[in-house]
């Protein structure tokens, strides 16, 4: 099932109605590559819509969240950011306190402590928002320039 037929499934099934607003940030979500902050993408509706305010926007963007298909990380800027899940899967963020990067990270390495949570506290991690805050690579080194060994996807530089 595509991210539109879950998200058009779970509004009839939780009695929302599909509105244009609804359907645009979705839209633009699958537009835009990483994170993206919600003033980033209320310009990207904006363009196509000048009906559509920020309050709708946030508004939309936790209900995708609600539905799990939108996931969430605060770098530490006080700019919270967003991204799709069904472009990558569920995955873990790893948030730089230095630069701000965000790397997305695989979710097997962890397994073993999700399932050590669950069996020895009876907790539930919530992966949508799982963000692990640390050092990148290139603030650790002091390099401009660094790959990400093992990662889902690329660093999103947000903030310097």
């Amino acid at each position: 099932m595509s991210c539109e037929e879950s998200f058009f499934k779970e509004l009839r099934e939780r009695g929302f109605r599909l509105t244009p607003q609804r359907e645009m940030v979705l839209s633009v979500m699958h537009q835009i590559e990483g994170f993206a902050t919600v003033e980033e993408i209320y310009e990207k509706v904006e363009t196509l819509s000048a009906s559509v305010d920020v309050s709708t926007v946030y508004r939309n963007l936790e209900l995708l969240q609600d539905f799990h298909l939108v996931a969430s990380v605060d770098p530490g800027d006080g700019q919270r950011r967003y991204q799709l899940i069904g472009v990558h899967g569920a995955h873990l963020h790893l948030v730089c306190r230095s630069c701000g990067a965000v790397i997305g990270a695989d979710l097997e390495p962890f397994r073993p402590l999700i399932s050590y949570l669950k069996e020895q506290h009876g907790f539930e991690v919530d992966l949508e928002h799982m963000s692990i805050p640390g050092m990148c690579r290139t603030c650790s080194s002091g390099h401009e320039d660094a790959t990400d060994a093992g990662g889902v996807q690329t660093s999103t530089r947000t903030a310097n």
